[in-house]
């Protein structure tokens, strides 16, 4: 192993340990403290407004690899959609979630039944409301069009890998006058939507999502951690260039 592999290894074993320490410290109330994002505000009002009128709400998963790079904005989709799962439990239509993988599709059933579960309700489950659109990007979006328009949906979730197709979606949704938060890990994805989506998610406020959705308290302590790697880098940057100032370096 060289030292890159070495280092990499030391930074995944501090980030873990930060994880656990901040999950200990905020054992009590692990969301308090955290900076207040709108979009989330709304989204659990949406959700809210949802229930009590007996509309759906969708979520969109995007068509990422789980073996990829990219995996990491499905995982964090996962963790909102088991949230809405339990949020929306008591509501006459359940949630749906829509993907662009099949692997990613047989996981957001196995997230549905799961937070159902969690909620008492599982004879709310129905596995065909966690399904495939389409196995390309743009078929994929276009494959979403359907549930968008024929069940009800008065709220969408995009938290995924959408590229430039996702303006099919969230233009749709804006026709149908339905609520949508969304954000990507794809700057084109992230362009279009910040133009066309009522709420979009910018940077790493997508992987904010499950702290936000209070889907745990190790996504809260994750957050917290971010926040002393941030300070950290910059803490570096700093230090490099005023030890290159005095020509240290």
């Amino acid at each position: 192993m060289n030292w890159m592999g070495i280092a990499g290894l030391i930074l995944v074993v501090v980030c873990v340990g930060l994880m656990f320490v901040f999950a200990l410290l905020h054992r009590g109330r692990p969301y308090r403290g955290l900076r207040s994002i709108p979009a989330f505000n709304r989204l659990r009002r949406a959700v809210g407004l949802a229930v009590e009128d007996g509309s759906r709400l969708h979520v969109s998963l995007g068509s990422a690899n789980l073996l990829g790079p990219q995996a990491a904005s499905a995982l964090v989709g996962l963790s909102m959609l088991d949230r809405i799962a339990q949020l929306s439990s008591i509501s006459d239509r359940p949630p749906v979630a829509t993907s662009g993988d099949s692997t990613l599709a047989i996981l957001s059933q196995d997230t549905l039944r799961s937070g159902f579960r969690s909620a008492n309700a599982l004879d709310q489950y129905d596995p065909t409301r966690g399904r495939v659109a389409g196995l390309t990007p743009f078929s994929y979006a276009v494959g979403v069009i359907p549930t968008l328009v024929d069940e009800s949906v008065s709220a969408n979730i995009l938290a995924g890998h959408f590229g430039p197709e996702v303006a099919l979606i969230a233009d749709t949704a804006d026709q149908h006058g339905s609520f949508t938060l969304a954000g990507s890990d794809s700057l084109p994805g992230q362009a279009v939507l910040y133009a066309t989506a009522q709420e979009p998610l910018i940077g790493e406020e997508l992987f904010a999502g499950g702290a936000y959705l209070q889907a745990g308290p190790m996504h809260a302590a994750s957050l917290r951690t971010q926040d002393v790697l941030r300070w950290a880098l910059a803490g570096g940057l700093v230090l490099g260039a005023l030890l290159k100032l005095v020509g240290i370096l």
